[in-house]
């Protein structure tokens, strides 16, 4: 991911085993992780179980938040392909008990039908 698509949002894959050594702690005995995406700071990841969104707040990023979202607990998605001017294809989550959705934004080497078919998977 460039810089420039870093700083407007966008996400990018990384590397499922990079992920595990970096976020190895949050994960319960036996969970894996499937898919991992990273903006600049902040990261996003798919396990067998669950999707852990991870905010790194402040300037220095010390500070940590980790989002734990049963997959249970989504109610519906939708996925928006990047389009012929905008070039960023979209991820939208609604989770139960909440009005507006998870949006997360996804640069064009990222193959939001991937991310779209690990829903599916998972949510039951």
């Amino acid at each position: 991911m460039g810089l420039f698509g870093g700083m407007m949002g966008n996400a990018s894959r990384t590397d499922p085993g990079a992920a595990v050594k970096e976020f190895g702690r949050l994960l319960a005995q036996g969970e894996e992780i499937h898919a991992a995406y990273q903006l600049i700071r902040d990261s996003f990841l798919f396990t067998d179980r669950r999707l852990i969104l991870v905010d790194k707040q402040g300037v220095t990023g010390r500070k940590v938040e980790y989002h734990s979202i049963p997959y249970r607990a989504i109610t519906h998605f939708s996925v928006e392909t990047a389009g012929t001017f905008d070039l960023d294809a979209e991820l939208k989550i609604w989770l139960s008990g909440t009005a507006e959705p998870i949006s997360k934004q996804f640069g064009k080497g990222v193959d939001v039908y991937e991310v779209q078919a690990l829903l599916s998977t998972f949510i039951r």
